[in-house]
């Protein structure tokens, strides 16, 4: 009984043993298994997060933009005459209203309440005849046009100063030319119309006199310019004059450009008559445009920022947007770009914004519009009030508008408008740009002028992207999957415990290493030696196959020496070779055969360019990056098809290369398809090999000799360049959007069809 009681407790014992270890096994597969769904769900939210975090960002890009009414009263100073211009200062603070009596008032934008009121200083007896404000570059230049035939400029400013933390602003009004009068037309005929553009060293007036007695009305054209000498502080003023040989009549409006360089005169009739007067002695007419339709007039005429458009506003509500193009004889000429149909009544009044491409109307009925020239958008429609407009104010910023009605108020706009140069248009479109000659896909961020006109086009970036990974891929495809077959079926196991390790360790290699070799040494080396590239593709395969061919002549002893699987060892010697004889050979041919020089041959014979950094260098280097993945993946997928599967293939007669076709590669496409999709998506994700090895020309050219430009590059380069917030900073993260939405969509739509393949091979 002891002896039974003991064995007895040993087997509870052990029981209790194996109890103990089954349950730590189970508390074991427990936590790897909620480990594993864990991780799996982490992921998930991880790129769910990024998802909305990049969809916050870019969301306020299509938003849209308003216009609201913040407060209305009097127009100060009403009885000094009618007005002739509303400005406003930067900070919204302080307007000013220019009246046909030459008085100039400048009052409180929240409230009306005068500020400043001054008289422009008028010789006895002379009335204002005319009234024109230059370009925002001239820094709120204004000229009056006197019946006396002489002008007087005047410049209004605003000085900033802060008192006890406060700022505070003080207008005042600064004569660039003197207080007193300039004369233009020394006959005394008035001035009926005048423009004025200035700069720190040159004015430039042109006016239409009117008819007199004695002659017809002139066109005339007055330059000054102040010349300082080098030597002494002492600087002199000259002046030329011009008379233009056009005649007045039927001339109702007259535009110069910032640079001084064009002037424009409207015609009554609707034509357009445009001048060049870079030599302001000798004006010389360039072009006669008829600019609106048939029994229409032209309302109204403003340049849009930075003097390259003109945006002109008919009587039948039409606003066109007319551009100087450069046609296919390299002649400048006036083209209509595009059109917006913003009312049905006449265009009253048209304010474009002063840092962008942008432009408020108002109609005959007081319909207020706020447009983007550029992405062709209308963003805002609202009526100003319930009279007529009589004048209207865009501040520097656009982001208040002042309106005058007939019934004497004014009415104060808040407006919003971040973002108006991004529609999807503008996004993925054509869109004819200001001075091209046609619409294009174009990506131009930033330029050192602040008229630029932004060009946001992410076509040609998408293009780049896929460009890129189609190169990389043509490279890599084909020597990482035919080595990985060769090398987990043909090669001797010994061998491939070499070779493979080593493929693998390419992969370690910082991509950054890569681009800097294919930027800096592979770019050079592939332009100089281009045509001994191109005989490498010949004379590798033809040497190899004669390699083979007389391979089979060789001694049955002989072969028999060497072990099966290392065939390809005695190889290397061939391409090393090959190679060599190729770039040995390729100067004789391409002297031979292309006059010297195989790009220049490209180029006169075929029209065909050559960048030194282009899709043929980020083939390669990108192709050298995206093999060892590819090749990793696809060996192990191969080696893993069950050795029954082969082995009785060859059994029923079906020969090697039979048995890879119609067996291996079918039973390991799942991974194969895999592996490649990976690699696809390295390919579309890199960034600093396109970044040093591709020029970064935003171009849609699908020729391996040109550049190109990626979404990923793009981002790295111009996000730390970029204003937070800012349509810019929103782009760039839109353009990682379609990043992550074109990885996301291909990944999936893969996994999809990598799964069917393994349904339907699984079978065999």
């Amino acid at each position: 009984m002891p002896e039974l009681n003991a064995q007895k407790k040993k087997l509870s014992m052990a029981k209790s043993d194996r109890d103990y270890h089954e349950r730590w096994r189970l508390l074991k597969d427990s936590i790897a298994r909620y480990g594993v769904i864990l991780g799996g769900l982490s992921v998930i939210v991880a790129v769910v997060l990024i998802f909305f975090y990049l969809l916050y960002v870019v969301f306020p890009l299509f938003l849209s933009a308003s216009a609201q009414s913040i407060s209305q009263y009097n127009v100060p100073e009403a009885a000094q005459g009618k007005t002739v211009l509303l400005d406003m200062e930067e900070q919204n603070k302080v307007a000013v209203r220019f009246t046909d009596m030459g008085q100039i008032i400048f009052f409180d934008v929240a409230s009306g309440k005068t500020l400043l009121s001054q008289k422009v200083a008028l010789p006895e007896g002379v009335q204002i005849t005319s009234f024109s404000q230059a370009s925002p570059t001239s820094e709120n230049t204004v000229v009056y046009g006197l019946s006396n035939g002489q002008a007087v400029i005047v410049k209004h400013q605003y000085k900033v100063t802060y008192v006890d933390n406060v700022r505070v602003i003080t207008p005042s009004l600064y004569y660039p030319s003197g207080e007193q009068a300039l004369v233009l037309d020394d006959t005394g005929a008035a001035l009926e119309k005048i423009a004025v553009t200035a700069g720190d060293n040159a004015t430039t007036i042109v006016a239409k006199t009117a008819d007199t007695p004695q002659s017809l009305g002139k066109i005339r054209l007055t330059h000054f310019e102040k010349e300082t000498s080098l030597f002494a502080e002492e600087s002199k003023l000259t002046r030329s004059d011009a008379v233009l040989d056009m005649p007045a009549a039927g001339v109702e409006a007259i535009l110069i450009d910032r640079n001084k360089t064009s002037l424009f005169l409207v015609g009554s009739d609707g034509r357009l008559s445009i001048f060049d007067i870079a030599d302001k002695t000798n004006p010389v007419l360039k072009q006669h445009q008829n600019v609106v339709e048939t029994g229409q007039k032209i309302t109204r005429v403003a340049f849009l920022n930075g003097d390259l458009s003109l945006m002109i506003g008919e009587s039948n509500g039409l606003v066109s947007q007319w551009s100087m193009v450069r046609d296919k004889l390299n002649r400048s000429t006036l083209q209509k770009i595009r059109s917006f149909k913003v009312s049905d009544k006449a265009v009253v009044a048209i304010q474009t914004e002063q840092r962008r491409k942008g432009f408020v109307t108002i109609d005959d009925e007081g319909i207020m519009g706020i447009y983007s020239s550029t992405a062709e958008r209308e963003l805002v429609k609202k009526s100003v009030g319930e009279s007529s407009p009589v004048a209207a104010a865009l501040s520097p910023r656009a982001n208040a508008l002042l309106v005058q009605l007939e019934n004497g108020k004014i009415n104060v706009w808040d407006v919003k408008n971040e973002h108006p140069e991004v529609s999807l248009r503008s996004l993925w479109q054509e869109v004819w740009y200001e001075s091209y000659p046609k619409p294009d896909y174009i990506w131009q961020s930033s330029s050192a002028s602040s008229d630029f006109e932004p060009k946001y086009s992410l076509t040609p970036l998408v293009f780049g992207t896929l460009k890129a990974a189609f190169y990389s891929m043509l490279v890599a495809m084909p020597l990482a999957l035919m080595g990985a077959i060769y090398t987990a079926y043909f090669m001797a196991p010994r061998m491939r415990q070499y070779v493979k390790p080593t493929i693998e360790l390419m992969g370690a290699l910082p991509t950054v290493i890569l681009g800097f070799l294919a930027g800096l040494w592979l770019a050079p080396f592939v332009e100089e030696h281009l045509a001994g590239l191109f005989l490498l593709i010949l004379t590798v395969p033809f040497c190899v196959m004669l390699f083979a061919y007389f391979w089979q002549y060789l001694p049955k002893t002989l072969q028999e020496k060497i072990p099966d699987g290392w065939d390809a060892a005695f190889l290397i010697p061939v391409i090393l070779t090959s190679g060599w004889l190729a770039f040995a050979m390729a100067p004789d041919l391409e002297m031979l055969l292309f006059h010297g020089s195989l790009r220049e041959w490209f180029k006169t014979e075929l029209g065909i360019g050559y960048d030194q950094r282009n899709a043929l260098i980020v083939g390669i280097a990108m192709g050298f990056a995206v093999i060892p993945t590819i090749f990793s993946i696809a060996e192990d997928a191969i080696f893993s098809v069950p050795k029954h599967l082969t082995v009785g293939s060859l059994a029923l007669g079906a020969t090697t290369w039979q048995t890879v076709t119609k067996v291996v590669l079918l039973t390991a496409s799942p991974g194969i398809f895999s592996a490649v999709m990976i690699g696809l998506g390295r390919a579309v994700g890199e960034t600093m090999i396109v970044l040093m090895a591709t020029g970064n020309t935003p171009v849609m050219d699908m020729s391996i000799f040109q550049g190109l430009r990626t979404l990923a590059a793009n981002i790295a380069v111009e996000m730390p360049e970029s204003e937070v917030d800012s349509t810019h900073y929103r782009v760039l993260f839109l353009a990682a959007l379609v990043l992550f939405t074109f990885t996301f969509v291909f990944n999936t739509l893969a996994e999809v069809i990598r799964q069917r393949l393994r349904e339907k091979y699984s079978s065999l």
